[in-house]
Parts: structure tokens; sequence; C-alpha cells
């Protein structure tokens, strides 16, 4: 059987799986976000509090991925508890320091004159210092997802959802005739996830960054 076979008898199997991993990406990506952005607001005009926050996320993102994902276990168990969380702190540090690159990038003559109209603190952050930013925020976010949906792939060492049960499928039982296949389904729908993603980004970035701010 060749693998365009193969496939054609497998491939409801590999669409759920797809499926999963890009919402487990999501997942871990919006969390980061949330965790992220705010982090890097309360942080980026001063040095110390910066420098720990984005060493914090680099430290994370120099743990092995099957260590985090083993470490995970014990207090989240198995499946997408710990998939999630590992993710997420993959994530942090692309979040984390495009926001703050783009924060700290702005003209401060243009956050003054804000705040000579009378703006508070949060609008101009809302109105003004977030929205220009925005370019160098989104290339992070970028980043970050192009990261995630490899590493996500380890998640089904701990019985995570995702292309990687594919995988890890096809390398346990390496020798078999389908093995290559299966490896190369999980291995394949993740290089058409990242194309996808950054198809997506493209667009974004052009239908939301005004001419003269695109990243």
């Amino acid at each position: 059987m060749t693998f365009p076979q193969f496939f054609a008898d497998n491939w409801p199997i590999v669409l759920d799986a797809t499926l999963a991993h890009a919402l487990l990406v999501l997942q871990g990506l919006g969390l980061a976000v949330l965790i992220g952005v705010p982090v890097a607001v309360l942080t980026y005009r001063t040095g110390t509090p910066r420098a720990v926050a984005l060493g914090v996320a680099g430290v994370f993102l120099t743990i092995p991925s099957y260590a985090l994902f083993g470490l995970l276990i014990t207090p989240l168990g198995l499946g997408s508890g710990p998939s999630i969380v590992a993710l997420t702190l993959y994530a942090l540090l692309p979040v984390i320091r495009n926001t703050v690159v783009g924060l700290r990038a702005l003209d401060p003559a243009v956050v003054e004159s804000a705040r000579a109209m009378g703006m508070g603190r949060l609008r101009v952050l809302a109105t003004v210092e977030l929205p220009l930013a925005w370019p160098v925020l989104l290339t992070g976010l970028r980043v970050a997802t192009q990261l995630l949906l490899g590493i996500a792939a380890i998640a089904a060492a701990v019985n995570g959802p995702g292309l990687g049960n594919l995988i890890l499928d096809g390398l346990a039982t390496a020798g078999t005739p389908f093995a290559v296949y299966l490896t190369l389904e999980g291995a394949l729908g993740i290089v058409v996830l990242a194309v996808l993603f950054d198809l997506m980004y493209a667009a974004v970035n052009r239908l939301t960054t005004p001419r003269g701010l695109g990243a």
C-alpha cells in the first residue's frame, strides 16, 4: 500500500488530530497572551522588573520539552491540562518580549501628546500605545505560534491531544509496514498547520495594521 492509499483510508483520524492540535496551540497561546501582555505592560518602563519578567520567561523556554511535560504530570495529571500549561509557558517569552519591544519603540512625543489632550494612563495605553505597538506584538504571536506547533507534538507523551499521537504511534510501531506512514502523517499535518497559521497572520497584519506601521 502506498502512502496516498494509506492516507485515503486514514484521513478522518488525521483531520481530527489536526484540529485537536490547532486547538491545543490556540489554548496555550491564548493563555500566554492573557498573562504575557499585562506583564509586559506593567514592566516595560522599569529596568529591573522588565529584566526579571524576560528572564523568567526565558528560563521556561530553556527547559527541555519532555522534562517540562513530565514535571507537570504530578500536579495536573495526564491529558490536556499539562499540555496547555506547558505550551503557555513556552509562549511567554516571545509574547512578553515583543510587547515590551513594541511599547518601548514608541515615540515619546506621541504619548505625551495624547496625555496633553487629557487622556488618562489606561486610555493612552488602550487607544495609542497598544495599537501602535500592534505590528510588533503580532510578530511575537506569529513566532510563538510556530514554536508551539512543533512543541505541541510532545503532548502525546502525556496523553495530550494532537498530531503528536500519530508520530508517537509511528515510532512505537517502528519496523511495521505503516510506521513511516503514521509518522509522516503527523509531521506533514504540523507543516500544513504552520503554513496555514502563517498565512492567517499575514492576512491579519494586512487588515489590522495602518500603512507605515507594518512589521
